[in-house]
């Protein structure tokens, strides 16, 4: 697999999650690794969730289940993103050496790429659980929802 590849599923995963928790518009400080505080990010997402499970009329057991998916993937890429700002620590240590380690810098990039991708599937996971979880009608909302999105780009 080239690298392109392994961005584009990093890219995917952060999508899905973003999509999966129903999150849209404002940032995260600017980038995921933004200064902002983690619970309050949770707590926002939390809210646009509660909003879209209210719009689907689920019922209280969908949106424990949910929430819960939101909760466990939320832990996971905060622990993702937070073992990035270590890495990024390492590649400036790496940049700013008079001879940095080609392999070292290799084996963290595909250290990181193969994180990206286990969170990725973990999304997936996810995304299916929450596909049994919701009825053909409520995913079928969820599908337009996500079409319009889309078109709006």
């Amino acid at each position: 697999m080239n690298t392109k590849n392994k961005l584009m599923i990093a890219g995917s995963a952060v999508l899905a999650f973003v999509l999966l928790t129903g999150f849209r518009g404002g940032h995260f400080g600017g980038h995921f690794g933004g200064p902002r505080d983690p619970e309050r990010v949770k707590q926002m997402l939390t809210w646009r969730l509660d909003d879209r499970l209210e719009e689907l009329k689920a019922s209280e057991q969908q949106k424990q289940a949910i929430h819960g998916l939101k909760d466990s993937l939320f832990e996971d890429g905060k622990r993702l993103f937070e073992e990035n700002k270590g890495a990024r620590t390492q590649m400036v240590e790496q940049w700013e050496s008079a001879n940095p380690d080609s392999k070292a810098v290799h084996a963290l990039v595909d250290a990181r790429v193969d994180a990206f991708r286990a969170f990725a599937h973990k999304v997936a996971d996810a995304a299916l659980q929450a596909h049994r979880i919701l009825t053909p009608e409520q995913r079928q909302q969820v599908t337009e929802h996500v079409r319009e999105h889309m078109n709006a780009r």
